[in-house]
């Protein structure tokens, strides 16, 4: 047989195995999985992702306290907040985001969300105008328009700017991936929500972390050193030969492997 189609039918096997239901809870993605309106979904999600690095039990626990602190409407609350409410914030801490950060998060996604009606355009802002220059195509310019239109707002924290990652840092944008991958990707599994429609989960670049680089590196899927965004590149460009169209589901056979079964 066919090494490549091998390998294909293997990862899909484990693709299976980890994209459904029971995935969630565990999962960093059951934070968004707690709402049902769209804005909801996208800036719990948002969140998530971004705390979205160490023990993932803290990850989700960190997640849920922020959503309590925003009354469990964190669309409305990022709109309608007075000063009064931004106190109830001011307290909260994840690993290296602190106060500071969550507050000019809040005004960024308050600014946003006065002007538009989901979170999407904030990617595509001014991604027509960027050229990919690293080879990561549409995910990439998405990446940088995001990266500059989140720090657009006239006093930005210089501490904040190491929270959003971009390509044009050479960084692998691991949980800025994950989160595209949660809104755009479409499948009937329950998992991801795929509610954004003018991105196409073609273009996805499948987020790499430690354990995904060190099981895609065991299938000689990853031959650079570093984990940065040409790794995220290079695995992707790999992964769009065994599926064109949706190669970024991939991500849950790399990663239950990695994590869940400790392949390597």
């Amino acid at each position: 047989m066919d090494e490549t189609k091998k390998l294909r039918d293997f990862l899909n096997k484990k693709v299976e195995e980890y994209d459904r239901p029971q995935f969630i809870k565990d999962d960093p993605i059951c934070i968004p999985h707690m709402f049902t309106k769209k804005q909801d979904i996208e800036v719990a999600g948002f969140f998530a992702s971004i705390f979205a690095w160490g023990n993932r039990t803290i990850i989700i626990n960190k997640s849920k306290e922020l959503m309590r602190l925003m009354d469990n409407a964190p669309h409305d609350f990022i709109l309608q907040h007075t000063e009064s409410d931004l106190k109830k914030l001011l307290h909260f801490k994840h690993r290296t985001f602190n106060t500071t950060d969550l507050l000019y998060f809040v005004e960024f996604l308050a600014h946003h969300y006065q002007q538009h009606e989901s979170l999407e355009s904030a990617f595509l802002m001014y991604a027509d105008k960027i050229a990919p220059q690293k080879g990561g195509g549409m995910a990439e310019a998405m990446l940088i328009s995001f990266h500059h239109y989140f720090f657009s707002l006239e006093f930005v924290p210089p501490r904040t700017r190491k929270h959003i990652a971009t390509p044009e840092k050479n960084s692998n944008c691991k949980r800025l991936n994950m989160f595209l991958r949660w809104m755009v990707r479409r499948d009937n599994n329950g998992v991801d929500f795929g509610i954004w429609e003018n991105i196409d989960p073609s273009v996805l670049i499948c987020p790499v972390d430690l354990h995904v680089a060190r099981v895609a590196k065991r299938f000689n899927l990853l031959q650079q050193k570093q984990i940065n965004w040409p790794a995220a590149v290079e695995l992707t460009q790999y992964l769009r030969q065994l599926d064109p169209l949706d190669p970024v589901k991939y991500d849950f056979a790399l990663f239950g492997l990695g994590v869940i079964e400790k392949y390597v």
